[in-house]
C-alpha cells in the first residue's frame, strides 16, 4: 500500500518502526475534520504495510494533542442540519459513529501501537490514546476528560475504553469532574505504563521498545495483538477457544522454525516482514 499524502499527520517509517506524528504543532495538534479522517488512513497504511511491524503515535511541539479543534464542533450543526430533526438526528449518529471509526482504527490496526505522550493529553486525545496497546509519557504531560466543561458526554471511545485501563471509580472521577491528572498518577493508576523525564527521554526509549518489538516475529506480534484484545472483550473459557483456533491456524509457520533455527545456532533470529 502506498503511504497517503497527509496534511496534518506526518508519517516516517525507519527498520521496520513506523512514526505517526500529529502535525499541527502551532495549535498543539488539535484534532480538525482532516486530521480525524487521517489517523485512519494512517493506521489503514501502517496495517497493511508489511515492512511495518510496529508504530508509534507521537505529537509534534510541546503539546501531544489539546483535543478536537472546537471549529470543528461548531460545524456540526450544519453538517447535520435537514428541515426533518429525526434525519438531522440520524445524521448526527452516523458521524459519531465514524468518528469512532477513525479512532478504532489504531486499536483495530494489526501492529502494535505505542503513544508517546508529552505535554497536553486532553479530551479527544484520551479517545486517541487509549486505542493503542501501549502510553508512555513525559513528566510534563497533563491529562484531562474534559468533555463534561463543554456540556458533552465523551462518545468516541474515553467512557468504554478508560474504565478498562483504570480503575473505574477514577475513571468516573475523571470523566465527572474533567480535572487535571498529571503523569506521575497517570502511570500509578495504570494509564502509563512508564514515565520519562523529558520528552526527548521519552522519545527515546519508545523507539527502543518499538525497535524490540520489531525484532520478533511479526506473525505473533499480531497474534499476540488479536488473542488480547479478543480475550479483553469475552470470557476466560471464549478467549481460550479463540486461542486455540488461532494457534491451530498460525503456529506452525516459518517464524517458528526460525526462532528455533536461530536459537540452536546462537544468533538472532531473522523473520521475515
Amino acid at each position: 500500500m502506498n503511504q497517503p499524502s497527509l496534511s496534518t499527520i506526518s508519517l516516517n517509517l525507519e527498520q521496520g518502526v513506523a512514526e505517526v506524528r500529529l502535525d499541527r504543532p502551532d495549535k498543539s495538534n488539535a484534532m480538525t475534520d482532516a486530521m480525524w479522517l487521517e489517523i485512519r488512513q494512517a493506521f489503514a497504511w501502517v496495517d497493511a504495510t508489511p515492512e511495518v511491524r510496529v508504530a508509534i503515535l507521537a505529537g509534534e511541539g510541546r503539546n501531544f494533542c489539546a483535543g478536537i479543534d472546537l471549529a470543528l464542533l461548531a460545524d456540526i450543526q450544519r453538517r447535520t442540519a435537514h428541515p426533518d430533526g429525526a434525519r438531522s438526528r440520524e445524521a448526527l449518529r452516523r458521524l459519531i459513529l465514524d468518528m469512532q471509526d477513525c479512532l478504532t482504527s489504531v486499536e483495530r490496526c494489526r501492529k502494535p501501537v505505542l503513544a508517546a505522550i508529552q505535554g497536553a493529553c486532553i479530551g479527544g486525545a484520551i479517545d486517541l490514546v487509549t486505542c493503542c496497546d501501549m502510553r508512555y509519557a513525559a513528566a510534563d504531560a497533563v491529562f484531562s476528560v474534559r468533555e463534561i466543561d463543554v456540556g458533552l458526554v465523551a462518545d468516541v471511545g474515553t467512557l468504554q475504553r478508560l474504565p478498562r485501563l483504570i480503575p473505574e471509580g477514577i475513571a468516573r472521577e475523571l470523566a465527572f469532574t474533567g480535572r487535571n491528572f498529571l503523569a506521575d498518577e497517570a502511570e500509578r493508576t495504570g494509564l502509563i505504563n512508564r514515565v520519562f523525564a523529558s520528552p526527548e527521554a521519552l522519545t527515546a526509549a519508545v523507539r527502543e521498545l518499538a525497535q524490540a518489538i520489531a525484532a520478533k516475529s511479526p506473525l505473533a506480534t499480531r497474534g499476540i495483538k488479536e488473542v488480547m484484545n479478543y480475550s479483553r472483550d469475552h470470557s476466560v473459557a471464549e478467549g481460550l477457544n479463540f486461542v486455540a483456533a488461532w494457534n491451530a491456524s498460525m503456529l506452525l509457520s516459518a517464524d517458528l522454525n526460525e526462532a528455533i533455527t536461530a536459537q540452536r545456532e546462537k544468533r538472532p533470529p531473522r523473520f521475515a516482514d
